[in-house]
């Protein structure tokens, strides 16, 4: 067996861990909404005994029993680099018309990629300019009335845009773009810092850095020439997995409106299923950039962790989350990622990955590993659409399908839990005073803040035997990429109605169940996507509801993902009846720009 470890930085030990059958486990948690949300939460965050209480009903005590977790150390960070057979790696180009490959103009249900946005500016058809025009007054909060896509974005700084836009348009009137992503309009999640903007986190609150700056990674796409349209809507501190935001307003799923976009990074989801940008910067710390990509029917990467650098944001959540993108293409995700993934030299852990290389789209391992109980905890109209892709990545791509198990699956999703919800608590600018949050996140961060050291400590003994035992599955199956739904449900319906959206809803129950697959990605610090692959009827409401397809990878490995992700666009486009399905209200901003527009509202029915 090869001995990983030598090409790598902090290689886990290649260790199969206890094995213990699948825990099928449905918490128990108490559903609140409503004025008694309101009035609970301000109880539970004033009584410790109360707290308390709830800390040990979500089972975080749990690990207490787990007698195999005495022979491994805890292992608190789970960043893992590959290292580089060059001592002088080349300089890259990820943004050259060479590197990219589009999808063909007359594939069904087509989105704008950054393709077309240079195309058009090359050809002189459009400007960045007219572009950014059309699309400030449909985001922008600051206008009387507000933008009708505006609850996407907590701010946009017309000014800023603009002069981004005019410098662009001069670089292609003089022939000079930048690349593709020159005037491309994007955006980023409230969860970086971005100069001239204010950073609330979703909150009513001001976590603006006193000293300024722009994130690396949002510096790396402004330096392409990416034109930033703005700060994104998230759900308040990332805490959750709907966006649901009774302070700065949720924003409704653009296939649906009866259904959540998903969160926490939902603002970044909605702004590109509703076809204003064609990627967004997103953070994931338990799913929150697969899930909203899952039920908005996009493409979503988390990164191995420690690659993306937000430097000099501080993150929430220092050993769980990450920032990588949420684009409508995976030619799109593949040029957003590579720039935003340039290593950072001032970042410790960036600052040791190769830079990304550009895709040649070569010959590769094609292995697929199921861990079957984990995988059918889905819900069957999920299941259906994800065995049928599944079959084509076998059948017609020659993929080979492989039986898996991981043990501690139940345990580990406590664990994860446990370790984000101590992270986001533990910051004094948090915890200190919970007032002003939202009634949901009131009690996450007073039952968040009552975790014991002790069991921490479990928790991350926990975590270096997954990491170890995935360790020994990737020794074992080079290249091979474990695959599950993304999420067991088929999008997250808003079964309290106005109410649930004027005062949120804690429902620990579904959060969990939720995050069921995506967890484990975080907590180990594996590269993970998501990719749509169908379409199931809703509840309630008119448009059809995306299910999602996920891989994770070895650390290191965003290329295989990126491939597997190709390959499932294909399997969209060309074998899924029907194909890729638009939102309703999906807008065409190319038409718009061209006629000088700003698009028409749709009438909430909420």
């Amino acid at each position: 067996m090869v001995d990983k470890r030598a090409r790598f930085y902090n290689y886990p030990e290649p260790r199969i861990a206890p094995q213990t059958p699948y825990l099928k486990s449905d918490p128990s948690n108490p559903i609140v909404r409503g004025l008694s949300l309101t009035v609970g939460a301000s109880v539970i965050s004033s009584l410790n005994l109360v707290s308390n209480y709830l800390w040990s009903n979500a089972g975080f005590d749990s690990l207490r029993t787990l007698s195999e977790l005495d022979n491994y150390e805890p292992r608190y960070a789970p960043i893992v680099i590959p290292i580089s057979d060059e001592q002088n790696p080349p300089v890259y180009s990820y943004t050259s018309p060479e590197v990219s490959r589009p999808l063909p103009q007359d594939v069904t249900g087509r989105y704008y990629s950054v393709s077309d946005f240079h195309a058009a500016y090359t050809s002189g058809k459009l400007t960045p300019t007219a572009v950014a025009e059309s699309l400030l007054p449909l985001v922008r909060r600051d206008t009387t009335p507000p933008g009708i896509h505006s609850v996407a974005f907590l701010q946009s700084r017309s000014d800023l845009v603009i002069k981004a836009a005019e410098a662009s348009t001069l670089r292609y009137k003089e022939g000079k773009p930048l690349g593709l992503l020159d005037g491309v309009p994007v955006a980023v999640k409230d969860e970086v810092d971005l100069d001239g903007y204010k950073k609330t986190l979703g909150s009513a609150r001001n976590f603006t850095r006193k000293e300024g700056g722009t994130s690396w990674c949002v510096k790396k796409w402004e330096e392409a020439g990416a034109v930033v349209l703005g700060k994104l809507n998230m759900h308040e501190l990332g805490l959750d997995t709907t966006n649901n935001n009774p302070i700065a307003g949720t924003p409704l799923n653009p296939h649906n409106e009866h259904y959540y976009c998903g969160g926490s990074s939902g603002g970044s989801a909605y702004a590109v299923s509703a076809g204003l940008i064609p990627f967004a910067l997103g953070a994931d710390g338990g799913g929150s950039i697969r899930i909203p990509s899952n039920f908005c029917g996009l493409y979503g990467l988390k990164p191995s962790h420690g690659r993306v650098s937000g430097s000099p944001s501080i993150g929430l959540a220092n050993t769980t989350g990450v920032i990588g993108p949420i684009a409508s293409s995976m030619d799109d995700l593949e040029i957003s990622y590579r720039v935003m993934a340039i290593p950072d030299p001032s970042n410790p852990s960036s600052a040791q990955f190769a830079p990304p290389r550009p895709s040649s789209g070569g010959k590769r391992k094609k292995v697929i590993g199921i861990y079957t109980e984990w995988f059918d905890r889905a819900d069957a109209s999920v299941l259906k659409p994800c065995r049928e892709a599944l079959t084509y990545y076998e059948q017609t791509l020659g993929y080979e399908i492989i039986d898996i198990t991981i043990p501690f699956l139940t345990q580990g999703q406590t664990a994860h839990a446990m370790t984000i919800l101590s992270e986001i608590s533990s910051q004094p600018a948090i915890s200190s005073n919970v007032s002003g949050l939202t009634a949901a996140n009131k009690v996450l961060i007073s039952v968040g803040s009552k975790t014991p050291a002790t069991d921490f400590l479990q928790a991350q003994k926990l975590r270096n035997l997954l990491m170890q035992h995935l360790a020994s599955l990737y020794t074992k199956y080079p290249g091979m990429l474990i695959v599950t739904p993304t999420t067991p449900v088929a999008g997250w319906h808003i079964s309290g109605g106005k109410t649930d959206l004027k005062y949120g809803v804690s429902d620990a129950n579904a959060s969990l169940r939720n995050m069921t697959y995506v967890w484990i990605a975080n907590f180990t610090g594996t590269p993970s996507l998501s990719v749509p692959v169908g379409y199931v009827d809703p509840v309630e409401g008119d448009g059809k509801i995306p299910v999602g397809l996920m891989a994770m990878g070895e650390w290191g490995d965003e290329d295989g993902l990126i491939e597997w992700g190709r390959d499932g666009e294909a399997y969209l486009n060309e074998a899924y009846k029907g194909g890729r399905v638009r939102p309703g209200g999906w807008i065409d901003v190319l038409a718009l720009a061209k006629e000088g527009k700003t698009g028409v509202a749709r009438e909430s029915r909420l």
